[in-house]
């Protein structure tokens, strides 16, 4: 919608924050220590959307589409029944998750993370500046799943428990689904689930604006001049909970804005070595990114944490 696609990627999330050295050796994140073997459905408690058997129309008919993105061209998918989260997962589901089996985030590991200017509360210590590209994303020292500000903010996610986990890489995603019995949706089962039973639209509701303009909003998007100031004309700067807003005509909360979801597909070919993310987050804008519809991509390799993704999970 106007947007330049070449200045997309930046406002997504910090290229390559990777929560793990280089060097060092990523391992199996379901063999981590305190994981055990997956606890089965039980363990997760989010509401369940069902997503009947279908043929849907996967990729961008509206115009809008990033043809780089892999938008295009539109393509005929047909799927099986499968079940999906209603939400992401929340602060208060990923506490039982750690609780239980003692598991530690990429991002814990490295003791940093990467948090969006506006959103830091942390001493002038643990800032170790800008992240290079995107100078709107700062590293954050003690920056995590449970302190998503920083170690000045929040003590212990109050207020939080229902704002969706974020933080977290695709390899704690999937170690989260171990331990659930469950597993990330690809990208089809996302799309899928996200458009609703609606044909060609660009968002989960339909075509009609995601901003406010008619006097309804929609989403937790940006609302100002990103990336200095947000108006917060919704009601939120940073995440939202996960049940805000009004849910699309399978029963999915939000699955566009709030927070980028993680998927199981590689974004590339099968030997490319990021992560596809879905959906789009609090920092999208009309004006600078376009990526919060139901086809739009992004990506980022499977140990970057950042403080606009999370997941929703799938029936295993």
């Amino acid at each position: 919608m106007g947007a330049d696609p070449g200045r997309l990627e930046a406002c997504c999330a910090p290229s390559r924050f990777a929560a793990r050295p280089a060097s060092s050796d990523p391992g199996d994140p379901t063999e981590a220590e305190g994981v055990g073997a997956a606890v089965g459905p039980a363990a997760h408690d989010s509401e369940q959307s069902a997503i009947p058997a279908g043929t849907f129309t996967m990729g961008d008919a509206s115009g809008d589409g990033i043809e780089a993105d892999g938008e295009l061209p539109l393509r005929e998918v047909a799927l099986g029944p499968f079940e999906i989260d209603a939400t992401a997962v929340t602060n208060a589901q990923f506490s039982r998750f750690v609780e239980a089996t003692g598991y530690v985030t990429e991002a814990e590991r490295l003791g940093a993370s990467a948090v969006f200017h506006l959103l830091v509360e942390a001493p002038t210590d643990d800032i170790t500046g800008p992240i290079p590209g995107t100078p709107w994303w700062i590293g954050v020292r003690g920056a995590d799943w449970r302190h998503p500000s920083g170690r000045a903010g929040l003590t212990a996610l109050a207020g939080l428990e229902t704002h969706p986990v974020v933080h977290v890489t695709w390899n704690d995603a999937n170690a989260y689904c171990a331990w659930a019995g469950r597993r990330l949706p690809t990208e089809a089962e996302w799309e899928r689930a996200a458009r609703g039973g609606l044909v060609g639209a660009r968002y989960p509701w339909g075509n009609d604006p995601i901003d406010g303009t008619d006097g309804v909003w929609r989403a937790n998007v940006w609302q100002g001049a990103f990336p200095a100031h947000n108006t917060a004309a919704d009601g939120w700067i940073g995440t939202a909970p996960v049940r805000s807003y009004s849910p699309n005509g399978f029963g999915l909360w939000q699955s566009v804005g709030n927070v980028w979801e993680w998927c199981a597909d590689r974004f590339g070919d099968e030997s490319g070595d990021q992560r596809v993310l879905r959906g789009g987050s609090y920092l999208c804008h009309p004006s600078y990114c376009n990526r919060y519809r139901n086809s739009a991509r992004s990506r980022n390799t499977p140990d970057s944490a950042m403080g606009n993704a999370g997941f929703r999970t799938v029936a295993a």
